[in-house]
């Protein structure tokens, strides 16, 4: 805590050499953020700043579930480009076929889902063919 302002100073010296006396005992060398620059000063303000800055740090993500959901479907497929068997893909698009499906029988709020089931066979026969031709590059 810190102590009070003596009358007779002015508000504005005393808060110079409360500053001071902190930086010469080093108070300010370990706070987080120390010898970054400041955040872009040119956006405009936003009143939940501090809300969005520790959302990003914690890895927090609020979309809408529609939203969150072709995302997943986004990652499911590129997934499936990276899968090494057959079962696993039908692994990853048996999931994500499931809670597209549930989505579309029960839509959740926000805006339209906009995606149906992935056909696994046509998916299988892409990836079979990609697969197949990245063996003719190396080969």
């Amino acid at each position: 805590m810190t102590e009070r302002k003596p009358p007779g100073v002015s508000f504005e010296s005393w808060v110079d050499k409360q500053i001071r006396d902190a930086t010469e005992r080093g108070d300010f060398t370990s706070l987080p953020g120390f010898g970054k620059p400041l955040p872009d000063d040119k956006a405009p303000y936003d009143e939940l700043w501090w809300v969005k800055s520790k959302m990003h740090r914690e890895g927090v993500s609020v979309l809408p579930p529609t939203l969150a959901l072709r995302k997943e479907a986004e990652d499911a497929r590129d997934a499936v480009d990276r899968a090494a068997t057959e079962s696993e893909v039908r692994r990853i698009l048996t999931g994500i076929n499931e809670k597209i499906t549930a989505a579309i029988l029960r839509p959740p709020p926000g805006p339209p889902l906009g995606r149906k089931p992935f056909d696994i066979d046509t998916v299988l026969t892409e990836w079979r063919e990609a697969r197949a031709k990245d063996r003719r590059a190396e080969g």
